[in-house]
């Protein structure tokens, strides 16, 4: 199908990065499994003729999904690994090198700060976090050698708000760049090139893949970036498994549809648990209520299924009651996919920035896609389980 700048998200989901007429009129592109290339002749292997060479640069496959996924977050490239954590990797190791200042938001994934506090520091790289609040006042945080700034929104676990247009008017008046791990939107809630993004990266472990299957990361960057985005993929060969490739490509069709479900369940879960005796507050930036709710209101077009809830205080038993009878709430590290979660998180031991006293127990959700009165439900009579322990 040709490119069509008026088509919407839901439309480009659908069509983008295939071609049926190219593969004998099948829908989707094929799984392409290998390492070597062949070459048809001496002066096509000589000069690297062919649009590929090695299993690891590229692949039909690969190609698939990154042309849709550069097509939809609006850049001018992208690429592939295994895992969201790769990605970042990927990311900040294109935009720093020994000597340079990194500055990363209190906020981000906490495997991204051990990222920066192991291997960027032993490789000569300083990491300053700041309060994700900042807004426009990072740049009483910027050094003649600040070369990247980090940004995440909402934050992880915590789930603050970034003002990152103001971040990024501020960082690239410097010469600096803006990488963000955008995973909670994907680019069809907040388009990160358009907001001022030159490096965005996504897990599509979670929403991309929706089926709690596979795990995938994707880094797309703005005509500037991207060719150091490429070099230090190349470098690594961090390329993503053909079959979790294809699982991606199938999920990127629905994506869209099932977004939308589990932020329209979301929110009605949060404005429930909002109202619940047993709740201090809910951590949500499309509630009205929220402290972030202002800059989700201009920049987002809407909420995944992700978010987080302070209990008032009561025994650590009583919470281990509520969570260990639940049926229909597992407990696990990841979300995205359509089944509902719940995992108790603390982000005190790790906060360098910021304090992190929520006054209470911190859950996150994630709601998926089962009927919204039956999780109330399992809530309600594990609430009553925590009432009772108490």
């Amino acid at each position: 199908m040709r490119k069509n700048p008026n088509h919407g998200p839901a439309t480009r989901l659908v069509h983008a990065g295939r071609d049926p007429s190219e593969q004998h009129g099948f829908v989707n592109t094929p799984i392409y499994r290998g390492s070597t290339v062949l070459y048809p002749t001496y002066d096509a292997i000589k000069h690297r003729r062919g649009r590929y060479n090695y299993g690891t640069s590229a692949t039909p496959t690969m190609d698939a999904l990154t042309e849709a996924w550069t097509e939809l977050a609006g850049a001018a490239g992208t690429v592939v690994t295994p895992s969201g954590l790769a990605a970042l990797t990927v990311a900040l190791m294109a935009a720093v090198s020994a000597g340079d200042h990194l500055l990363v938001t209190d906020s981000a994934y906490r495997p991204t700060r051990q990222f920066c506090d192991g291997v960027l520091k032993r490789f000569g790289v300083e990491t300053t976090y700041y309060d994700p609040t900042i807004g426009a006042g990072i740049a009483a945080l910027m050094r003649e050698n600040t070369r990247a700034v980090l940004v995440e929104a909402p934050g992880s676990q915590s789930f603050e708000m970034q003002d990152i247009p103001a971040i990024a008017e501020v960082v690239h008046a410097r010469g600096g760049t803006v990488i963000m791990d955008n995973t909670w939107a994907t680019p069809l809630l907040f388009p990160p090139h358009e907001r001022g993004v030159d490096i965005a990266v996504e897990a599509g472990t979670k929403y991309l893949s929706g089926g709690s299957d596979l795990l995938l990361g994707l880094t797309s960057a703005n005509a500037k970036h991207f060719p150091a985005v490429r070099r230090t993929f190349d470098h690594f060969a961090l390329c993503a498994g053909p079959e979790d490739i294809f699982l991606a490509l199938r999920g990127l069709r629905t994506m869209n549809l099932r977004l939308r479900e589990h932020g329209r369940a979301g929110l009605e879960m949060a404005r429930w648990l909002q109202a619940r005796p047993e709740v201090l507050r809910v951590l949500h930036p499309a509630l009205p209520e929220d402290p972030g709710h202002a800059i989700w209101k201009r920049d987002f077009s809407g909420a995944s299924g992700l978010f987080g809830v302070i209990l008032k205080p009561c025994p650590e038993a009583a919470l281990a009651a509520m969570l260990d009878g639940l049926e229909l709430f597992g407990m696990g590290f990841s979300w995205g996919g359509f089944e509902s979660l719940v995992i108790p998180f603390d982000c005190a031991p790790y906060r360098t920035a910021t304090t992190w006293e929520p006054g209470g127990w911190a859950l996150r959700f994630h709601i998926g896609l089962e009927e919204v009165a039956d999780l109330k439900a399992d809530l309600e009579a594990g609430f009553a389980r925590l009432r009772a322990a108490s």
